[in-house]
């Protein structure tokens, strides 16, 4: 329960601690920083970690001269780009094993193939729309391994996606992220940040099988 409390504190008070930390340590917040991207977008059991708040943030802190914007686009841009390369590689080499292909009763070769067809197809704005939803981001590409969508082609939209979410949401916090009224009322902007993506995915949902049924 403690390391509960805990991550929900640093995800709604993410701007105190990541402030502590460069107070204390220095240059070494780049390197958690790339940790916690690279874990988020790169283990599919780790889809809580605060991405989109975090990035705002930083952005935030390298406004005021804290952190420098370069340093942090470039190097959150990276861990983004290879924590999804993981992803989709742990899925394309262990989704196969886990399932046991043809031999085992959770594969069922139709919907695997409708799945990779689906990937090849609109697999590139799923990997690019994916970055701005918590949970989803973490399991795209997982899914798209797993559905053995080309290496080729997810290489391209996990570049372009990591892109626009690092430097998108980054570039914001730096313009906005020390205004006074987003300073004051940051606690809600960041719970708009987890809740919003949240309820249009779950609402996505809801529609699919609504038209299914």
């Amino acid at each position: 329960m403690e390391i509960i409390s805990f991550l929900i504190d640093f995800i709604l008070h993410v701007d105190k601690h990541l402030e502590a930390f460069v107070q204390s340590y220095g240059g070494w917040v780049y390197a958690l920083l790339f940790l916690i991207i690279f874990v988020e977008t790169g283990v599919v059991v780790m889809p809580f970690l605060p991405g989109d708040s975090l990035l705002f943030v930083v952005g935030a802190m390298c406004g005021v001269g804290l952190m420098s914007y370069p340093l942090s686009v470039g190097l959150l841009f990276a861990a983004a780009v290879l924590g999804n390369q993981c992803n989709y590689t742990i899925g394309h080499y262990f989704g196969p094993k886990v399932f046991g292909w043809e031999d085992s009763r959770w594969f069922n070769k139709k919907a695997f193939n409708q799945a990779h067809a689906f990937y090849e197809k609109y697999g590139g704005i799923t990997i690019v729309a994916a970055r701005f939803m918590p949970f989803l981001r973490t399991f795209a590409p997982f899914v798209a391994g797993v559905a053995q969508m080309t290496r080729s082609r997810f290489t391209f939209f996990d570049v372009l996606g990591g892109a626009l979410w690092v430097g998108g949401i980054i570039t914001v916090g730096y313009f906005f992220g020390n205004m006074p009224w987003v300073k004051l009322h940051l606690d809600k902007i960041i719970w708009a940040m987890i809740l919003v993506p949240g309820l249009v995915v779950l609402y996505g949902a809801w529609k699919g099988h609504k038209k299914a049924a």
